[in-house]
Formats: structure tokens, C-alpha cells, sequence
């Protein structure tokens, strides 16, 4: 076993470990409970409350915090979409970067809005160092977003009957500066000591190997690179992302940016668990996940470890695994575990080029947007598997004969047509929008940089990423035309909210009934046999959606190397 490996067993082990914690702590800031940062967060708190008018104290309904909700983000789409257009007769542009075109603009501005950014620009020479922070700003308040939308869901299942979720803004504004704020202030100082940026100056002159004078771009990458991945959030400062040499400057900053995308979304299973009493509930979830997670990893970093048949085809000889498209100081294990990591927990953010990876390992990146269920994105992990959950307690009560319940309260039709609605509205938006795209050329195989089977995977990852939120692409493809903009932006609008407004609705309708308590005929949901269960719901779902699809793309390219 090579030391990538055990680094990656580590890594994985300290997160689990380090989440235990950090989830203890998340349920105390949502309950209201006191916590070691009141002392500091507090004033910062009743100052934006003052500010902004908000009663941080009013009861609000599932309703009222979804309306709540939706209009903060209106807000914030109009606002950068106007910055991104003028940035370039506004202050903080040292490098002189022009406007955004409006379409451009609009697909950018979405993207972060929704947690998202797919990015159909290049960082450095696409944005200014104000546009950076628009966006770095929402980088943080779409992550609070998502988890002020899983706070809802955890008020629903602590109460026994409650006609309130809670308060959105004072949830919201806690996940900002409690929770993601101290954190991402941590990692920046560490990525700051290892080498990454964090200035406002403009371009530097350096002089290369060949003694060459070079303008480098720099700017406050640390703090961007920081929150965009303890967010989930993923865009980059620069064009190639954590792979550049100034966005991840070494191995430990590697596993730094793998450990902070890792941690809030198993922080918040264990919050969960925390939050409604019932840890072992919470440890099923987690196993569930993780079996998921494993399931897809295990076989991605064997397979760029073991090199591309067509080059040892050959008689080359790959020692260090599939290098294509690979930095040589990160390896094939650990670009393959994160590349895994990235697309199950919906960050998209690359240490390599997914469009470099093999066949099947382009496969299982897709699987995990696809499914979208294993951790998943800050708060947004636990609402998509909570509508498997729902699906999963629907049918095991019809296989065993007992009326479906899930702690304490019956689940109903309307329930169940909200839950189907939200896990057919995912494969939708991908398979019909691919399908469009590759039935006109001029859209789809037009826009390719590979033709045939791997072309068509390069336009079903666009879609995947852009339903998933994630922002990872097959940078192959040329997608900053007004089709590609356009299009994954109305797909990025609602494969972020439909699947909040959904399991919240859920949520909401539960806590309104009144509770039953258990009895010997209530379907447990805290054993890892009901944890099987919800494992072959996602399965079978993911089967049939998605696996012609990916027979078409990266199955057939996997045969056609044979």
C-alpha cells in the first residue's frame, strides 16, 4: 500500500472523526443552545439583524420560510448579474477585465447563486477582483441557504407537532457566522502559510525556467479557494481550478481542500441525529452514504492507478497510473479520489481534468450527480436522501401490510406526489436537456472537443453538473456560447430549488399532523435493515433513469478501448 493510499484512508478517518464534533456543535447553534463563539458571533449577529430590519425571534411557517428563502436569492441573482455586466467601469480591476455579456452573466450569476459554479469563463481573466468578491460572498450565503433549508427539516422531526420551522434568517444567518465564517477563516490561514495568495494587487511579473518574463495572475485566492470549498461551492479563482499551482500549492494543501469539502455535509448527518435524539438514526444515514460513496471511490482510484489500456497497449509503461491530465506532485490516487469526492458531496471542484479520466471512471463521476444523494452539498445532502427516505417508508409499508409512517407521523399521498415529483424532476432536467443538445448538431456534438462516445458524455456531464449543482465539467467542451448559457442556466434554477422547496414542503406537512406514538406495528427506520432499503430505492432509481444514458457514452467508450 502506497503512501496516496494511506494518506486517502486517513484523510477520510480524520474527517468522519472530526465531523462527530462539528455536528454536536451545528445542533447547538440551530437549537439555540450556548456555544463557545456567542461571545463573538453574537454582536455580529444583532447587528445584521438591526440593519436589515429582521425579528431573528418571529415563528414562521414552511411557507413563510420558503417565500423568505426565494426572495433573498432573487435579490442576490439581479445584483451580481448587474455587477458581473459593469464590472469592468467599476473599481478592484487592476487587470483590466471587461463586463460579462448578458447571457454570460446570467449563467455565471445563477451558478453561484444556486451553490453551483459551473463556470463557462476563466477565473482570472474573466472577473475582476470585485466580481471575485461578489461572488466569494456567494459562496457563503448559498451554503447557509442550504443549510437554514436542513434546520427547517430538522425542527420538523423534533417537535412533535409544530405549525413553525423555525425562523429563516436567524438560521441562515447563524450558518454564515457560526458555522461557515470561523471555519473558512482557518483554512485560508493555512492555505495562506502553504503558499496561496491573498493580495489585491494586480499582475506579477516572475521569470521562468527558460528566463522568460511572464505576467502571473494572483488576487485573495486563499479566502475564495477557502469558502468555495468548505461551501461545497467549487468555482475556481483560476481556469484550472485546485489544480493550479496557487490554488492547491502542495499535497497537505490538497488534503486540506479534500477534509473542507468532506466536513460540513457529514458534520450535518450527525447534526441531524443530535439535533432529533436519535443518533443511531443518524449513524444509518451515514452508513448508507458512505457504502454509496465507497461503492463509486474503491473502483475510480484503482482504475487511474492502474493506467489506460490503449497506452500500455503500447509497451508503455505506467507506473504512476493514468497521468493524463494529472499534476505529478497529486498522483493518480488522489486525483481519483477526489475527482469522486467532488462529484458525490456537489462541490465540483477539480485537483484534474474529469474529461482526462477513464471511461468508467467518468462513469462513476457521473453516477455520483446522478444519484445525488451521497452527502451531497452543505444541507442540501441531507434534503435529496430525505426524499428517498420518504420513498423508502412509502414502500416498505406496503411490503409488510402496515400504514407508512416516519417518526411518529403518517405519510400520505400528497407527501408521497411531492417525493416522486422531486426524484423524477432530476433525471428530467438531464436526459431531456442531453437529448436536445445532441439531437441538434449545431448545439451539442457542434461544441464537443471528442467525437462519438465521448462527446456525448461531455454533453451529459454538462447537464449532470448543472441538475447536481456541482460545476465540475469534460472540459472538452466549448460551452460559453448563448445555447450552453442559457440552457444549463434554467436547468441550474431548477435543480437547486424544486429539490429545496420539496422536502421542505414535506417537512412542513409532517410537522402539522399530530404524532403517533410508536407501537409494535411502527416500520422501524433506525435499523441498518431499513438502511438496505433506502440504498435499493436509490439504486433502482438511478438504474432506471440513468443507465442508458450511460451505456451510450462512457460504458460504450469503456468496450470500444477493448
Amino acid at each position: 500500500m502506497n503512501t496516496e493510499i494511506i494518506s486517502i484512508i486517513f484523510m477520510f478517518l480524520f474527517t468522519v472523526l472530526l465531523g462527530l464534533p462539528i455536528g454536536r456543535y451545528i445542533a447547538k447553534v440551530y437549537l439555540g443552545e450556548r456555544t463557545v463563539l456567542d461571545r463573538i458571533c453574537g454582536p455580529i449577529d444583532r447587528f445584521i439583524y438591526k440593519v436589515s430590519g429582521i425579528n431573528p425571534t418571529q415563528a414562521m411557517s414552511w411557507k413563510e420560510n420558503l417565500s423568505a428563502l426565494l426572495t433573498v436569492n432573487l435579490v442576490w441573482l439581479f445584483l451580481s448579474m448587474l455587477v458581473l455586466m459593469i464590472q469592468h467601469i467599476l473599481p478592484l480591476n487592476p487587470d483590466h477585465n471587461p463586463g460579462m455579456s448578458p447571457d454570460l452573466a446570467f449563467n455565471t450569476a445563477i451558478s453561484f447563486v444556486v451553490n453551483c459554479n459551473l463556470q463557462h469563463y476563466s477565473g482570472e481573466s474573466g472577473l475582476s477582483y470585485l466580481s471575485q468578491g461578489m461572488l466569494m460572498f456567494l459562496q457563503f450565503v448559498s451554503a447557509g441557504v442550504g443549510m437554514a433549508a436542513a434546520a427547517m427539516l430538522f425542527r420538523a422531526f423534533r417537535e412533535k407537532q409544530t405549525q413553525s420551522l423555525g425562523n429563516f434568517y436567524q438560521l441562515f444567518v447563524k450558518s454564515c457566522t457560526r458555522i461557515l465564517l470561523p471555519i473558512a477563516i482557518l483554512i485560508a490561514s493555512l492555505l495562506v502559510f502553504q503558499g496561496t495568495p491573498m493580495t489585491y494587487q494586480g499582475k506579477q511579473q516572475m521569470i521562468s525556467l527558460e528566463g522568460d518574463t511572464v505576467d502571473v495572475s494572483t488576487g485573495p485566492v486563499a479566502a475564495f479557494v477557502s469558502i468555495k470549498h468548505l461551501g461545497t461551492n467549487g468555482g475556481g479563482f483560476f481556469g484550472a481550478n485546485s489544480n493550479h499551482p496557487f490554488e492547491n500549492p502542495s499535497f497537505l494543501t490538497n488534503m486540506t481542500e479534500m477534509i473542507a469539502q468532506f466536513i460540513i455535509p457529514i458534520a450535518m448527518i450527525f447534526a441531524f441525529g443530535y439535533y432529533i435524539q436519535k443518533k443511531k438514526f443518524a449513524w444509518v444515514i451515514f452508513a448508507v452514504m458512505t457504502l454509496g460513496f465507497l461503492c463509486l471511490a474503491i473502483p475510480t482510484v484503482q482504475m487511474e492507478r492502474a493506467g489506460n489500456p490503449a497506452i500500455a497497449a503500447m509497451g508503455i509503461n505506467q507506473e504512476s497510473g493514468a497521468m493524463e491530465g494529472k499534476d505529478i506532485r497529486i498522483g493518480a490516487a488522489a486525483a481519483g479520489f477526489w475527482s469522486i469526492v467532488t462529484t458525490v458531496i456537489s462541490t465540483g471542484s477539480i485537483n484534474s481534468m474529469h474529461d482526462s479520466s477513464m471511461a468508467l471512471s467518468g462513469m462513476n463521476q457521473l453516477l455520483g450527480m446522478m444519484i445525488n444523494a451521497f452527502y451531497g452539498g452543505c444541507g442540501v445532502g441531507i434534503l435529496n436522501f430525505f426524499v428517498f427516505i420518504i420513498l423508502a417508508v412509502f414502500i416498505s409499508g406496503l411490503m409488510v401490510g402496515r400504514t407508512p409512517e416516519f417518526m411518529g407521523k403518517k405519510v400520505d399521498a400528497k407527501e408521497m406526489k411531492i417525493a416522486m415529483m422531486i426524484a423524477l424532476l432530476h433525471p428530467f432536467l438531464i436526459l431531456v436537456s442531453t437529448a436536445m443538445a445532441s439531437y441538434y448538431p449545431s448545439l451539442g456534438a457542434a461544441t464537443t472537443n471528442n467525437p462519438g462516445f465521448h462527446g456525448f458524455s461531455e454533453i451529459l456531464y454538462e447537464y449532470t453538473s448543472a441538475a447536481a449543482n456541482n460545476g465540475s465539467g469534460f472540459e472538452g467542451l466549448a460551452d460559453n456560447n448563448l445555447w450552453w448559457n442559457i440552457s444549463t442556466g434554467i436547468v441550474l434554477l431548477f435543480g437547486r430549488f424544486i429539490p429545496i422547496i420539496g422536502p421542505v414542503a414535506i417537512a412542513g406537512l409532517l410537522a402539522e399532523k399530530r404524532y403517533i406514538p410508536e407501537s409494535a406495528g411502527t416500520l422501524k427506520t433506525d435499523t441498518f435493515t431499513f438502511g438496505f432499503m433506502i440504498l435499493a430505492v436509490i439504486l433502482i432509481v438511478a438504474a432506471l433513469s440513468f443507465f442508458p444514458a450511460l451505456t451510450l457514452g462512457p460504458i460504450a467508450e469503456y468496450f470500444s478501448l477493448k
